[in-house]
C-alpha cells in the first residue's frame, strides 16, 4: 500500500518545520514550497502580545483533509503537510505550517497558496488577540458557509 500523501494535524505542541519537510520529501519531487504563519506584534494599530487559537478539532481536521484532497485533485501528485496550532502563542510563535512537494515548482507554489487561502476561509479556527495592559479581543473570522460562486 502507498504511504499517505496527506498529513493534516491540529496540535497543542509547538509546530516543527522539519516535520513538515520530512513528510513531503520525495525523491520524485524537485519542488517543495512551505508557508509558515507566525504571530506578529501588531494588528490594526494595536500592540499584540500573543494570540490564543481556539479550534474545533474534529471539524478542522476534516476541513484540512478536504482542502488537501481538492489540491491533489487540481494539481495531481502532491504531498501535503498541513498543521495548525491550538492554544496560546507569543509573538513569533508558529501558528500554521503548510508544506507541499511536487515534481515541478508551479504546482507546488500554486497549491500551497490555494491551501492557505482555503484554510483561512473555511476552517473552524478562532483567534483571540492579547494586547498590552491585559486587554484582549476575539477577531472576526470568515463564515463557515460555502461562498456562492
Amino acid at each position: 500500500m502507498e504511504p499517505s500523501s496527506i498529513c493534516a494535524r491540529i496540535s497543542s505542541k509547538p509546530l516543527n518545520i522539519q516535520d513538515a519537510y520530512d513528510f513531503v520529501s520525495d525523491p520524485a519531487h524537485g519542488a517543495v514550497d512551505v508557508f509558515i504563519g507566525a504571530v506578529r506584534n501588531h494588528h490594526e494599530g494595536q500592540s499584540v502580545q500573543g494570540i490564543t487559537y481556539d479550534v474545533h478539532e474534529d471539524l478542522a481536521k476534516k476541513t484540512f483533509e478536504d482542502i488537501c484532497a481538492e489540491a491533489r485533485k487540481k494539481w495531481g501528485g502532491l504531498k501535503i503537510y498541513m498543521a495548525h496550532y491550538m492554544g496560546q502563542l507569543d509573538v513569533g510563535g508558529i501558528s500554521v505550517i503548510i508544506a507541499v512537494s511536487s515534481a515541478h515548482r508551479v504546482e507546488s507554489f500554486e497549491s500551497c497558496r490555494y491551501i492557505i487561502e482555503e484554510l483561512k476561509k473555511r476552517s473552524p479556527i478562532w483567534k483571540q488577540e492579547h494586547y498590552e495592559h491585559g486587554l484582549s479581543q476575539w477577531l472576526p473570522g470568515h463564515s463557515l458557509r460555502v461562498a456562492q460562486q
